[in-house]
């Protein structure tokens, strides 16, 4: 529940601290005079958005606080999965800064909006007028039924399994699609396979192979230049390395003149030795090497085929080449593999949908028997609230769709008066009977759900006088399991509560603002007077405020 709400310079309020009781508060004012701002200000602890405009002093910022006592609602799992300091005195914090940044705080740790709307939950259901009209959404009607039946965790393990199904009628599809366009390249790919097998292609072969083919399309003109290379370093007496010879021995005749004379002897001798090394492998090259037309005709039918290759395929390297043919051998094996995974997913589809099936079947069972008791509560409140007539049937049909929460199909059939046919509910029910159908439902919920809070706005439109305290009566009821606001324009509602709220206008400095005030005893007779009567309140309306009161 909530205990209290500070507000600083929010819309028309410059500064408000207020604290809450636990039972039946009802709030009253003027049209005009703040009731909805006090909701924005709730809304924007709760996690709706704001902006600049909220703000009544846009040079400073504004500080919304709201304390919960949460101690016997079972939320600590809430805050450990949020990794969120619990606390049985649970405050949120809502800043909004003159940059139109936006802060949110539970237990002062910072926190996003998402995560104070899930909190939220959790905590408050605010009734604005506007939902009377959600009665008609399925949404609604299955979550009102559903609580009567107690159906929460079927339907949280039902919405796990659909999940997965659909991920897997997803994957399925998928797969599938793949398979036809695996088969329908199949023989393309088959073909591209065995041509890059056949080639029986190596990494690094090209380059040996295009050396190979230079050394034996040139041999002749490689042959010739050895052997005259070979000549010019043994001819006699003019050969390299007979001249390099007496050079050396010249050389060594003079090195023990000077350091400098040795050393080119040295040098000389090193010229000698790695040059008569140089002689001895251009013999054994010349000698060795010879024309092989065979040999030749064989390399060059390779290096074109893998030239070929290349060009078809848009490569340039063999190792390209290689990856493509790695690439081929996949996809050809995968049509099997594809037809493996294929049958695996269709049998766990078949499981997940035996699985909903059941799950189906059982929330609908007991939304089959929670109907009779709903409609019996609902006739029942309804009577006291001045619809003695009124009757509802709650018809489900069960599809072989799987929807977000079941199988069913629901449709909220209404009578309001004896002898008339059945009918959808938003064309049948006026805006009063709306009204007293949304306080039933509410009514009802509250006994099954373990909402800390309720605020009611204005939902007592379009009823007055015994329904009006009927409506007020059946509040009080509700105040004695959860906490109840209502703000209302009735007498007969505000007699009700246990502590009565004025929210009303005051002029300051020159600037409106609103304020909210918890009203005393005499103060409540006095307001509810005027409630009756007007600004003129006349004695009879005084003595009407207090028998409401008492």
């Amino acid at each position: 529940m909530i205990t209290s709400l500070s507000i600083e310079n929010f819309a028309l309020i410059e500064k408000l601290s207020i604290q809450f009781s636990d039972g039946f508060s009802t709030i009253t004012g003027e049209t005009g005079a703040g009731k909805s701002i006090l909701l924005g200000a709730l809304g924007l602890v709760l996690g709706k958005r704001a902006d600049l405009t909220s703000l009544k002093n846009k040079e400073e910022k504004c500080i919304i606080e709201a304390h919960f006592f949460i101690k016997n609602y079972k939320l600590k799992s809430f805050f450990e999965a949020n990794n969120l300091d619990y606390e049985e005195e649970t405050i949120i914090r809502r800043e909004i800064l003159p940059s139109g940044k936006s802060r949110a705080f539970i237990n002062d740790t910072p926190v996003n909006l998402q995560e104070l709307q899930d909190l939220s939950q959790y905590l408050i259901d605010i009734h604005s007028q506007h939902q009377t009209q959600e009665l008609s959404d399925d949404v609604v009607q299955f979550q009102i039924v559903d609580s009567v039946a107690s159906n929460a965790n079927l339907i949280t393990e039902y919405s796990l399994v659909l999940k997965e199904y659909k991920k897997s009628k997803s994957e399925l599809k998928s797969k599938t699609e793949l398979l036809q366009s695996v088969i329908k390249e199949q023989d393309y790919n088959t073909f591209l396979l065995e041509e890059l097998l056949a080639a029986n292609l190596k990494s690094g072969e090209q380059l040996e192979l295009e050396t190979q083919f230079e050394k034996l399309n040139n041999v002749e003109f490689i042959k010739e230049n050895l052997s005259k290379s070979v000549a010019l370093a043994n001819d006699e007496p003019f050969g390299a390395i007979l001249n390099l010879k007496e050079i050396k021995i010249g050389l060594q005749k003079i090195a023990g003149f000077s350091s400098e004379y040795n050393e080119l002897h040295e040098r000389i001798a090193s010229i000698v030795i790695e040059f008569d090394d140089i002689q001895k492998e251009l013999e054994n090259l010349s000698e060795t090497i010879y024309g092989n037309p065979e040999e030749l005709e064989l390399i060059n039918q390779k290096l074109q085929l893998i030239y070929a290759l290349q060009k078809k395929h848009q490569v340039n390297t063999v190792e390209e080449l290689l990856e493509i043919q790695n690439e081929l051998d996949t996809k050809v094996v995968s049509v099997t593999t594809l037809e493996s995974e294929i049958n695996a997913i269709t049998n766990a589809i078949s499981t997940k949908e035996n699985e909903l099936d059941t799950l189906a079947k059982n929330i609908h069972t007991k939304r089959a028997e929670a109907i009779p008791v709903l409609t019996n509560k609902l006739a029942t409140i309804l009577e006291l609230l001045g619809m003695a007539n009124a009757r509802f049937n709650i018809q489900l049909n069960t599809k072989d769709d799987y929807f977000a929460n079941g199988k069913d199909e629901i449709q909220f059939l209404f009578s309001a008066n004896k002898g008339s046919d059945f009918g959808l509910l938003k064309k049948v029910a006026s805006g009063g009977e709306m009204s007293r159908i949304m306080l039933a439902v509410k009514s009802i919920l509250a006994q099954y759900s373990k909402l800390p809070t309720i605020i009611f706005d204005e939902i007592d439109t379009g009823v007055s006088g015994e329904i009006a305290h009927k409506m007020g009566q059946i509040m009080k009821q509700m105040s004695t399991t959860m906490q109840v606001f209502a703000i209302t324009h009735l007498p007969q509602i505000a007699g009700k509560g246990s502590e009565h709220f004025k929210v009303y206008k005051t002029e300051k400095d020159n600037q409106t603002q609103s304020e909210l005030k918890l009203l005393t005893q005499e103060e409540r007779i006095t307001e509810i007077a005027q409630m009756l009567s007007g600004a003129n309140i006349s004695e009879s309306a005084l003595n009407h405020a207090k028998e409401l009161l008492n």
